[in-house]
């Protein structure tokens, strides 16, 4: 059995590959309970959370790229992105428990191995824009909470030329730290850029999106 592999009740449940089938109306149903039933009502007791769109963001499915501070950030996205979202996590979290498994996956979340891009990844993605979903990646991979944007995986860039979608940057800030003091509300910040054109250079798109981030962001450009 693969590591990315989980077993449940004698039988092995792979997380890597999806289908346009898995993303569907009771998806987008658990990400609506997830995000206004659970996640908004909890957070608004710690933070204020402010959102400046874009009018300029795509009105089809595309990469949605924010950077990595917390693990608030999916459901920040999903803020920015609006319903109907898949996301990309660390296989990782797959392997800590069935629970937190099965929960995420039914939010459209699928493993990927961060280290490299997999043939699966790639298919599993294409499978997201099959069923008019836009996906969710954060090009730091993991969650950097230094205020720079520093060097990142290009596989954001390379997946979004094989599946012919834009890319929309999307900065969070404010979370770099939990806050969980009732009486001093701590505030975060989303704000989404211009949308990157896949067409683009591959180290032309990598420094748009570093460079809008860090900017809307106000962090170190590294």
């Amino acid at each position: 059995m693969s590591e990315k592999d989980i077993k449940k009740n004698g039988k092995v449940k792979n997380y890597t590959r999806k289908y346009a089938k898995d993303f569907n109306i009771l998806t987008i149903l658990y990400q609506f309970y997830a995000l206004y039933i659970v996640f908004l009502p909890f957070s608004f007791l710690f933070y204020s959370i402010k959102y400046k769109k874009n009018i300029n963001a795509p009105k089809t499915p595309c990469i949605v790229a924010p950077n990595h501070i917390s693990y608030f950030d999916p459901f920040l996205a999903t803020i920015a992105s609006g319903l109907g979202i898949a996301y990309m996590a660390k296989k990782e979290l797959f392997e800590e428990s069935n629970y937190i498994a099965k929960n995420i996956s039914r939010l459209g979340a699928f493993a990927v191995n961060r280290e490299k891009l997999e043939v699966s990844t790639i298919k599993s993605a294409k499978e997201v824009f099959k069923a008019k979903f836009s996906l969710c990646i954060f090009p730091q991979g993991g969650i950097r909470k230094n205020k720079k944007i520093e060097t990142i995986n290009k596989g954001f860039v390379v997946l979004a030329k094989m599946v012919k979608v834009d890319i929309l940057p999307v900065a969070i800030t404010g979370v770099e730290q939990y806050n969980w003091n009732i009486f001093k509300r701590q505030k975060i910040n989303i704000q989404v850029g211009n949308p990157i054109s896949y067409l683009e250079d591959e180290d032309e798109i990598i420094e748009n999106w570093r460079k809008q981030v860090a900017d809307m962001a106000n962090y170190e450009l590294v």
